[in-house]
């Protein structure tokens, strides 16, 4: 017997047909003789749809009250999973995340979990039932319900893995592993039969959507086995671990795009000690993240840098280096929106020279100027202009010899309409 945690995002439980299908696959697996916890997200649509209502009824959107609102859509989830589960002869029981023990930041909206206490699940599991654990939320210290951030229901399954000692955490979704690339964008994409965790972990904060970083983080640090897998079918999924077996010839694992980047200037800056400090200080005061940092050199006494953040961040991020202009001098602040960010990620690039170098040409035949460059030792990123980000992918495919005979699958049955 060993013990499972599941974890079914949206897509997977987007109707009760699916609930159903879910279930029955639950079931399938208790049957065998394991036990079951698991980790899901709200239905479908679900938080989308309650963020749109707020915003018809304020502009202000108060983040206590959002996560009180934002919680409630996996609670519908867990309700109606553990009913479809008991209405096909098996016990379950159900629990928020606070009645499963997640204690957390006071954070609203992005709380870090601090601590799991999860003598509520383990007891139930101890009595032979099925748990079904809500994703994404938790509770403070101080009593407040609290959010994890979007993709948070990941986080919630691979921790709630490792404070139970699970011998394998399964993530659920609509394709049946991790790709070479979005195989929505390159159906001769290839499946990966496995991944190291750093891998996975520079594709998911490249812009890869099959699992959320700090999952991964979690799943790195704790040592949990982590598997990605299809919930429409039973096909073998890929695991993410330590070392992962590398494929002869295959430099570059996986090719990975942010579509929703912007790009900062700021021109004629005073080249002193402290610049820097103060202008990223105040950034990262106001929780703006930034990505790729570029300076350009010194000429009388003034220096250019440019650097990234998400686009949605671009305006705060820019409003934010104008009140530092009494402390920091600089002649013209620029910004540029709706670039993307294209990346190659693989363990093999570090005994490989010239995998960069055949990045840059196949961007530069598709006509397409790079505008900043970003390296480590496993991954280089290009940002872009984004018209042609779908033929430079492909083309990057092909280039690195990522590309199979095999059509990659996504969805379920009824997603192919």
């Amino acid at each position: 017997m060993s013990l499972f945690v599941m974890k079914f995002g949206g897509s997977s439980v987007g109707d009760t047909e699916r609930m159903q299908r879910v279930a029955k696959r639950i079931a399938e697996k208790k049957e065998e003789g394991h036990q079951c916890v698991v980790v899901v997200s709200a239905m479908g649509d679900t938080t989308d749809d309650l963020i749109d209502s707020a915003k018809r009824l304020s502009d202000h959107l108060p983040a206590r009250e959002m996560d009180m609102l934002m919680t409630t859509g996996e609670q519908i989830s867990i309700s109606l999973l553990s009913i479809a589960i008991q209405a096909i002869g098996h016990e379950a029981v159900s629990f928020t995340g606070w009645q499963a023990g997640f204690e957390t930041e006071a954070n609203h909206g992005s709380a870090r979990i601090l601590n799991i206490r999860p003598d509520r699940v383990i007891k139930a599991l101890d009595a032979g039932k099925i748990v079904i654990v809500a994703g994404f939320q938790g509770m403070s210290e101080d009593g407040e319900i609290t959010t994890l951030g979007r993709g948070g229901s990941d986080t919630t399954a691979v921790a709630l893995a490792a404070a139970i000692k699970a011998d394998a955490c399964e993530i659920y979704t609509d394709v049946d592993g991790i790709y070479s690339t979005d195989p929505r964008i390159v159906k001769c994409a290839r499946k990966l039969p496995s991944i190291s965790y750093d891998e996975m972990l520079e594709l998911a904060n490249l812009g890869a959507a099959v699992l959320h970083p700090r999952a991964v983080e979690y799943a790195k640090h704790n040592s949990v086995r982590l598997i990605v897998r299809s919930s429409f079918t039973y096909n073998e999924g890929t695991v993410v671990e330590e070392e992962s077996s590398m494929e002869q010839g295959v430099v570059v694992s996986g090719i990975a795009y942010d579509k929703n980047v912007a790009r900062i200037s700021i021109l004629g800056v005073s080249d002193v000690p402290g610049v820097l400090a103060g202008i990223f200080g105040a950034l990262a005061a106001e929780r703006v993240d930034v990505d790729i940092i570029v300076q350009s050199g010194s000429q009388d006494g003034k220096a250019d840098f440019s650097f990234t953040v998400n686009g949605a961040e671009a305006e705060r991020a820019l409003s934010v280096i104008e009140s530092t202009r009494e402390r920091v001098s600089y002649r013209e602040l620029t910004s540029e929106t709706d670039l993307v960010k294209v990346s190659i990620v693989g363990a093999g690039m570090v005994s490989h020279p010239g995998v960069a170098a055949e990045m840059f040409r196949v961007i530069s035949d598709q006509g397409v100027s790079i505008k900043m460059v970003s390296t480590s030792e496993i991954k280089v990123s290009c940002v872009i202009e984004g018209e042609k980000v779908k033929d430079i992918i492909a083309a990057l495919h092909t280039a690195y010899n990522l590309d199979t005979q095999e059509q990659a699958f996504v969805g379920g049955p009824q997603d192919r309409r």
